[in-house]
């Protein structure tokens, strides 16, 4: 099984953009898809967190890395001309 490496392939790729403001997209299950804007706010061992701002209310969720190998999770960088790239894919 691959699964140590790709995960620790996805934690290299995601501490690149700590700081940087991305787009999230999480499967919540039974057909609830959520898509939030927010900023990748830090990067533990086992998970990271995202700092989103909603309604004049900040919050913060946090992931593990394994969601993001599962597809559960999707994440989205904004360059400098605001296009969105696609970071820490499983498939990637």
């Amino acid at each position: 099984m691959s699964s140590p490496r790709a995960i620790a392939e996805i934690k290299r790729d995601l501490e690149f953009f700590v700081g940087s403001k991305i787009r999230l997209k999480a499967n919540r299950g039974r057909n609830r898809i959520i898509e939030k804007e927010g900023v990748l706010e830090s990067i533990y061992p086992n998970l990271f967190v995202i700092r989103l701002n909603e309604r004049k209310v900040e919050r913060k969720v946090s992931y593990t890395y394994a969601d993001v190998l599962t597809e559960t999770v999707e994440l989205f960088v904004y360059d400098k001309q605001d296009a969105e790239i696609k970071i820490a894919s499983a498939n990637a």
